[in-house]
């Protein structure tokens, strides 16, 4: 017999489908007794479609953490409630990341009597591995052994990429783009209607319209910046009418020991062509550390040219939230009025060097036509050292578009020259130029 003094957990032991009233039936047989839920309900609800289920299902068991231990909800006990579908696995280090800002976020709405509810869907390898994943979950789940409904949850709502998490609405409107909204706006994307984030949004607008350099890096208890030393203090109001990169970095992060020193190199390239021009001009980095540890910030930040926040510091989290920060090595840009520039830093320090700067929309409109010029005397194939296949020179409106170089590993846009048999692709500054016979060796090499 379940023992029910633990909730919430749905336990469905059999299922059949029965036609009543010519309408589908879904029949639950829960520790000797039975209920039932319509098709038509079941499908409000969790908009799963119903053929799905019936074709697939042959049990729906959604547990909370302890599986010895049964405790049991009906799903109708789920109707009016919001529900979040996440899409995750243990083994995916960026659902792990998500995973905790998730349960924060939970928490923090089931505290308050929110009326929200989440059901994992697994793409974990083996149980072992479900089974430690979930245990920090303090939500629903659907078994790691059913594997019909997750394939068919999965197929449903088209999930490419994890984590995925979908917002399933009473009245059966969909959001797709839970992930984006929670680390976005957290708890204040709730209750996630197109109403409430026009409202986040209108506000948004508002905050980066008032954006200065002073209110995005000074808190009441501190107006400055560390310096190399980390012991001389920079005051913060000493970068206004200057050029700014917030880099939000981590010594942990493989991009980003990667990307820190060619960044650094351009740094210096900037800050010398500055130097030389006269006027006042000024170009700043500032370091916004993603570090786990004191000794790994001050490891890292020891090889840096630039200013940085203090580890640890509170505003760090805000300006990642603030900046919609997903991914590091990150270069936001800001210009000498305070105002964001770009988001797309790293990008462009990728495809133009330092010849991205100032970073600006000018700027870059004069880089495109001066590649667009450069191109006109490219070869319009050629055979690359790094691969076997000839190379077509592609642009983004001829089969080209935004691209990871297969040689530098770093982001591209633009012009490249691509295999269009297989799609290997590198910068035109990458290629490296052989002759046929040479290229055809890479393949036994």
């Amino acid at each position: 017999m379940n023992n029910l003094s633990r909730l919430p957990f749905l336990s469905v032991i059999q299922t059949c489908w029965n036609t009543i009233g010519g309408e589908e039936i879904l029949l639950f047989y829960v520790g000797g007794y039975e209920f039932c839920l319509s098709g038509r309900e079941l499908e409000r609800i969790l908009s799963i479609n119903v053929g799905c289920i019936r074709d697939n299902v042959q049990y729906i068991d959604i547990s909370a953490k302890t599986i010895g231990n049964m405790s049991q909800v009906k799903i109708s006990d789920l109707e009016g409630k919001a529900i979040g579908l996440y899409f995750s696995a243990n083994w995916y280090p960026p659902c792990r990341n998500f995973n905790k800002v998730l349960i924060g976020v939970y928490e923090q709405l089931k505290s308050n009597g929110s009326n929200f509810e989440i059901v994992f869907v697994s793409s974990d390898e083996d149980l072992s591995a479900f089974n430690s994943y979930r245990e920090s979950m303090p939500w629903l789940s659907i078994p790691f052994s059913d594997l019909e409904t997750k394939k068919a949850l999965n197929r449903k709502f088209e999930v490419e990429g994890i984590p995925y998490l979908i917002i399933l609405q009473p009245d059966g409107s969909t959001l797709h783009d839970g992930v984006e909204l929670i680390y976005r706006y957290g708890i204040e994307a709730f209750p996630f209607t197109e109403e409430k984030l026009e409202e986040l949004r209108r506000e948004e607008r508002m905050k980066h319209e008032s954006q200065t350099l002073t209110n995005l890096l000074t808190n009441p208890g501190r107006d400055y910046l560390l310096d190399q030393t980390m012991t001389r203090k920079v005051p913060v109001d000493s970068l206004i009418g200057k050029t700014v990169g917030l880099y939000f970095s981590a010594q942990w992060c493989f991009p980003c020991a990667k990307f820190t020193p060619k960044l650094i190199s351009i740094y210096h390239k900037i800050k010398q062509s500055l130097e030389g021009k006269g006027g006042g001009e000024d170009f700043e980095i500032v370091f916004v550390s993603n570090d786990r540890d004191q000794s790994s910030f001050d490891s890292y930040y020891g090889t840096m040219p630039w200013l940085a926040l203090p580890f640890g510091d509170p505003i760090i989290r805000t300006l990642a939230k603030y900046f919609d920060v997903q991914g590091i090595p990150c270069l936001i840009i800001i210009g000498p009025d305070g105002k964001t520039v770009t988001k797309q830093g790293r990008n462009l320090i990728n495809l133009y060097q330092e010849n991205a700067y100032p970073f600006t929309c000018a700027k870059l409109e004069l880089l495109e036509k001066e590649m667009e010029e450069e191109a006109k005397r490219l070869p319009r194939s050629n055979y690359h050292a790094g691969h076997r296949h000839e190379l077509t020179l592609v642009s983004e409106g001829n089969g080209g578009g935004p691209f990871i170089c297969c040689d530098c590993d770093e982001q591209g846009s633009g012009w490249a020259y691509q295999c269009l048999g297989c799609g290997y692709e590198v910068h035109p500054r990458c290629m490296r130029a052989v002759d046929p016979a040479t290229a055809a060796s890479v393949q036994d090499t």
